[in-house]
């Protein structure tokens, strides 16, 4: 039974899926008992204020300490709650890059009983009205450079203020630095996260206050293992949850640091982590494998800690970072609806080429399509249920993703004698050729460890006598021709490499990879091309 909601806009509570289509949800780790009456951004951030002078954030234009950003936060709660007229659950869009302001902006929100809607500052304003209306958003917090697309976008909510030579900072100037949290239950709903699909209408995923803490009392608490002393630095956004989790609750959780930038690609990370002295790092495969080449030219001995996510990890490229800085990658596997890793393994039980074991707090397994866990090595459905799980606002999808208490993530997996988890495919991305089964992500590793492939993917095109066959769309490092004879050779050195039906039949020589603003590949606008 759900606690007593603080929530006067019930919109939240009243599009959760009917209980009876909810995960079942696993609390097996002491930390994992939280009270009935929790406001995250209590415990987040107003629990660090006896380390008051310690760096909460560092970014290119300012450096706030834990008790500046707390009273930041507290004059935006107090403009939300007392100017534009918030009340406990509305709704608030968020718009901004990675920023000490788009940070204060997100725990304000929580602080004042409101519930973030978070959104990537590429997003246009067709894909904002598409959250504006599913989430009836009420009120938005915008950078003020962002600002066109969301006076484009509809409908458009009732209070809107901006920062960066906007109206905010003057309200926030007037308004008081003291700020009591809203007396929110642990299960009343804090953030609405949009998936990132690249089809259809997008889905909101709907995350309590205790599963802010939950990630970070299993994932980071029992894997990653921070300490105050850590700086924490990564690429990805904070409207997406690996982000958010990465570069702010994790940090938060133990009073360490948080290092954002607006820009944080594999041309810029580099030297910002030599700069800042960076210890824990977050960005996806694509950008491991790019700074591996450039291990050279950049200090990395800071680091101790390297996490990769987002995608898949190819064994050639934990092997080409392992080569260029003697570091582990820490291989990851969450998902929007669980809000961030719930497989991995701790630095000293990492395996490469496998993505690890069930995160403590979670259990995993591998099923066929009646729900039935298959023997081990055998592919099937991965499926996996904790302290976090999938809960739609008010989506039929709900049913799909979730299947008697378990989350299935669209995944196939294979787990080995040992348990640990290995990933072959997203589910909808096996290529099935004449009869045979062939996981594009196997191939693209076969691909990555010939000396011209930069990057690659592997994805189904149609084929009249076979049905399907793999293509592969690769990316040459410098000084590579992409033509007939080198096609046959990279077709040649995959057939040497894994099972010889595996082989693209089709190759095709590209500039560049399409990719979501979080870097994940868009296999599907590469099956569009084939």
């Amino acid at each position: 039974m759900m606690e007593r909601s603080a929530h006067l806009d019930t919109f939240a509570r009243d599009n959760l899926p009917p209980p009876e289509q909810w995960p079942e949800l696993r609390f097996d780790l002491p930390a994992l008992h939280y009270p009935t009456r929790l406001n995250c951004a209590t415990e987040l951030l107003d629990r660090n204020l006896i380390r008051g002078n310690h760096p909460a954030l560092i970014t290119p234009s300012e450096t706030l300490t834990y008790t500046q950003l707390a009273e930041r936060v507290n004059r935006i709660a107090n403009v939300l709650v007392q100017d534009m007229a918030l009340v406990p659950g509305n709704r608030v869009l968020l718009r901004s890059a990675n920023t000490a302001w788009m940070v204060a902006a997100y725990f304000a929100v929580l602080k004042a009983g409101g519930i973030v809607v978070a959104t990537m500052p590429l997003l246009r304003a067709k894909e904002l009205g598409q959250m504006l209306a599913k989430a009836e958003i009420s009120h938005a917090l915008c950078d003020i450079r962002l600002r066109d697309e969301l006076d484009r976008a509809r409908p458009a909510p009732a209070h809107v203020a901006f920062w960066g030579n906007g109206d905010l900072e003057s309200r926030c100037a007037a308004a008081s630095p003291e700020f009591a949290a809203c007396d929110t239950a642990a299960d009343d709903v804090c953030l609405i996260g949009f998936t990132s699909g690249t089809t259809g209408e997008p889905k909101g995923t709907m995350h309590f206050h205790r599963d802010m803490l939950a990630i970070c009392d299993a994932y980071s608490a029992e894997v990653l293992r921070p300490t105050p002393d850590d700086r924490f630095i990564g690429s990805p956004p904070l409207a997406f949850t690996f982000g958010l989790g990465g570069l702010v609750l994790f940090p938060f959780r133990v009073g360490a640091t948080t290092i954002l930038l607006e820009r944080a690609g594999p041309e810029e990370l580099p030297a910002a982590i030599a700069v800042h002295r960076a210890t824990i790092c977050f960005t996806a495969p694509t950008a491991w494998r790019a700074m591996a080449l450039q291990a050279g030219a950049h200090d990395f001995s800071s680091l101790r800690k390297c996490v990769s996510a987002g995608e898949t990890l190819p064994k050639p490229t934990y092997d080409a970072w392992m080569a260029a800085t003697g570091l582990a990658l820490m291989d990851g596997i969450g998902a929007t609806e669980m809000l961030h890793i719930f497989i991995s393994a701790p630095a000293e039980a990492i395996r490469p080429g496998a993505t690890g074991l069930p995160v403590p707090g979670y259990q995993a397994m591998v099923v066929d399509d009646a729900m039935r866990e298959v023997p081990r090595g055998t592919p099937g459905h991965l499926a996996v249920r904790g302290p976090t799980g999938c809960r739609y606002l008010a989506d039929p999808r709900q049913a799909v993703y979730v299947r008697d208490g378990w989350n299935l993530t669209g995944d196939t997996y294979i787990q080995d004698e040992d348990g640990y988890f290995q990933f072959q495919a997203r589910s909808d991305d096996m290529i099935v050729s004449a009869g045979y089964n062939i996981a594009g992500p196997e191939v693209e590793v076969a691909l990555l460890t010939h000396p011209a492939v930069r990057e690659c993917a592997v994805v189904g095109a149609p084929d009249p006598e076979r049905g399907m066959v793999a293509k592969a769309f690769i990316v040459l490092r410098p000084g590579f021709i992409g033509d007939v004879v080198l096609a046959k050779a990279l077709q040649d050195h995959v057939k040497a490499e894994i099972a010889p039906y595996k082989y693209p039949r089709a190759i095709a020589f590209v500039e560049a990879l399409p990719r979501t603003e979080t870097g994940k590949l868009q296999r599907f606008a590469l099956r569009g091309a084939s």
